[in-house]
């Protein structure tokens, strides 16, 4: 009788290794079906070029952090201190020009039919207005990192 009782042990004990290997052969099949999908399906964030990994970000704009310029025509935001402060000390005429040439995409042509004026005077209006920012902005920058 205790030769039965001791097959019949092994026996369960055979049986219950053999359906925990099944077990573990099912999720093993089950851990690299998921893997191949994720591989299939997933891209590291340093496989992604430049433009696909800007696609899915974003940056947050505080207003805080922004200038605005506004007059009768005009109402404009500009991120960079330096170059609001540069734009303020210009004259309304030049003030004008820079903002409907570079804020608007006007041409020369299309502001000084706006104005009423010649488009040569456009021109040199937005020539010298540039001047006077790339130097006002020379002069701010260099006060600032003293």
């Amino acid at each position: 009788m205790e030769q039965s009782s001791s097959y019949n042990k092994e026996t369960i004990q055979h049986q219950f290794d053999r359906k925990c290997k099944l077990a573990l052969q099912g999720e093993k099949i089950d851990y690299e079906r998921h893997l191949s999908y994720r591989q299939k399906h997933e891209i590291l964030f340093c496989e992604l070029s430049k433009t696909e990994f800007w696609k899915l970000s974003t940056v947050d704009e505080y207003t805080a952090e922004s200038y605005f310029l506004a007059d009768e025509q005009f109402d404009v935001k500009i991120k960079n201190e330096l170059l609001a402060k540069a734009i303020e000390t210009l004259t309304e005429r030049k003030k004008e020009v820079i903002f409907l040439s570079y804020f608007q995409g006007m041409s020369d042509a299309a502001i000084a039919r706006k104005l009423n004026l010649v488009r040569s005077t456009v021109c040199e209006h937005r020539t010298r207005s540039l001047e006077l920012l790339k130097n006002t902005m020379e002069e701010y920058g260099y006060e600032n990192y003293r």
